[in-house]
């Protein structure tokens, strides 16, 4: 008859060689992974409309006031400007814009930000007035001074969250953000 510690150990081993296999894995991608890169239907000039013209975030992402997400505007919002503004620098992207108001088609933007799926970010309680609302500037970084838009330095990571919550003298308990 064997003996009951042979069996554990040899459990443990294998166990320890699983775990040390998997954690050797993370992060690798495989070597014929393409770089990924964005490209958007429409090359949206965030600096000519934010900056240049200081068009609030809030009037093309309305609901990120009242909703979970930000969103983003509806074809009929930019129509709104273009039915008249043909785009003085860039007439084409303007004219895609047009063509997608003219065949009633929504415009299939890329997202940019997403948190891990385990993550609640509910945008309504960081912009909210009444709350000490934080500026979209501190996680996007200077959109009124990107064209188009892409995702900035900030790393939208559990602990650079936490020391804003820090900061700001807000919950760290975990189900704030976990729920």
């Amino acid at each position: 008859m064997k003996k009951p510690w042979q069996f554990v150990a040899v459990s443990g081993i294998v166990a320890f060689a699983t775990l040390a296999f998997a954690q050797s894995q993370e992060g690798e991608s495989p070597p014929s992974a393409p770089a990924v890169t964005t490209v958007h239907p429409i090359a949206f000039p965030h600096n000519t409309h934010a900056g240049e013209f200081k068009i609030d975030c809030q009037y093309c992402h309305f609901s990120a006031e009242r909703s979970v997400d930000a969103g983003v505007p509806p074809v009929s919002s930019c129509m709104g400007c273009h039915i008249i503004i043909r785009g003085r620098n860039k007439p084409e992207e303007v004219q895609k814009l047009r063509d997608y108001w003219d065949r009633g088609e929504p415009i299939p933007w890329v997202r940019i930000y997403k948190v891990a799926d385990h993550v609640k970010f509910p945008h309504m309680r960081h912009v909210a007035k009444d709350a000490g609302a934080l500026e979209c500037q501190e996680c996007h970084g200077q959109v009124e001074e990107i064209e188009v838009i892409e995702e900035v330095e900030q790393p939208l990571r559990m602990g650079w969250c936490v020391q804003c919550h820090r900061d700001n003298d807000a919950s760290i308990d975990c189900t704030v953000c976990h729920y």
